[in-house]
């Protein structure tokens, strides 16, 4: 199933998008598109029940905003350096464990929403990534188990990035990642029976319509199941919860100079296979 959530900021209303591509109402199953209705298996094949037999009545979208897919997240746990061609560009060495950090829930907007430049910001970059959102809790995954079991879907995430921010400034990455409207996410969540192989998925960012990211979850250094493992060891993972595994090569932090950072007035435009499309206008805070 494709899950959204539509209307205004502070005000969505859950939504599926059928096979045809026509957006349903869920209001009359599901009170919201949150982490206790993805811990819900009947709530869940509720879901899937009326919208197999037809009963979800179509909504208009012209001109109807989407918003984040997920309400009411607890965290977003975020890993660094994660893919292969991405370390090379920025002359990393590839991480010998997973580089976690965090961005605040409320930095999630939604996938068109307008992302804000920081106030004294020189290097906004942009990052394409694959976002997993947990649908059962985890902690302590044991290596016989499959992490992707806890896995209730996948979504399209921009880790938008401020690298003066983040590098240069002293402390931990999480100035550079936490600024207002960072996270944008969506448009929907795509729940895991639709994705066969979570390695499998190309990723595609463009810049005022120029392609800068054309990259694949294969070339991650630690798998989808290996970070979910990883990251449980060290905190409980709940339901709405969700992690963002890292972006490939293409970002301006890896260009040459003058490196092409984001300015008031561009346009980012990012997809995966299968999870959507984003777009977004960037104006200045």
């Amino acid at each position: 199933m494709k899950l959204l959530r539509v209307g205004t900021a502070g005000a969505e209303r859950p939504a599926l998008l059928d096979a045809e591509g026509v957006l349903r109402d869920l209001t009359g199953i599901v009170d919201d598109i949150d982490g206790a209705l993805l811990a819900d298996a009947a709530a869940l094949g509720r879901v899937r029940a009326a919208a197999d037999a037809g009963e979800l009545p179509a909504l208009d979208a012209t001109g109807l905003r989407i918003g984040p897919p997920l309400a009411r997240i607890g965290k977003v746990v975020c890993i660094g350096l994660n893919y292969h061609d991405h370390a090379r560009e920025t002359g990393a060495e590839p991480p010998a464990e997973p580089v976690v950090f965090f961005k605040a829930a409320d930095t999630v907007v939604g996938p068109n929403d307008t992302v804000l430049v920081p106030r004294g910001s020189v290097k906004t970059d942009w990052e394409v990534e694959l976002a997993v959102v947990i649908g059962r809790t985890a902690r302590y995954v044991a290596d016989d188990e499959d992490p992707l079991a806890y896995v209730a879907g996948y979504a399209v995430a921009h880790d938008v990035s401020e690298r003066e921010f983040q590098i240069e400034r002293g402390g931990t990455w999480d100035k550079g990642k936490n600024c207002e409207t960072f996270n944008p996410l969506g448009p929907w969540l795509v729940t895991a029976d639709e994705v066969a192989d979570p390695q499998d998925l190309s990723l595609k960012l463009w810049v005022n319509g120029e392609l800068k990211q054309d990259g694949t979850t294969a070339e991650q250094i630690f798998s989808v199941a290996e970070v979910v493992r990883y990251v449980s060891q060290f905190m409980v993972l709940y339901p709405g919860d969700v992690i963002n595994t890292g972006t490939p090569a293409g970002v301006a932090l890896g260009a040459p100079e003058p490196k092409p950072f984001l300015r008031a007035g561009d346009v980012v435009e990012l997809e995966i296979a299968g999870l959507g499309r984003q777009r977004q206008e960037f104006k200045d805070a």
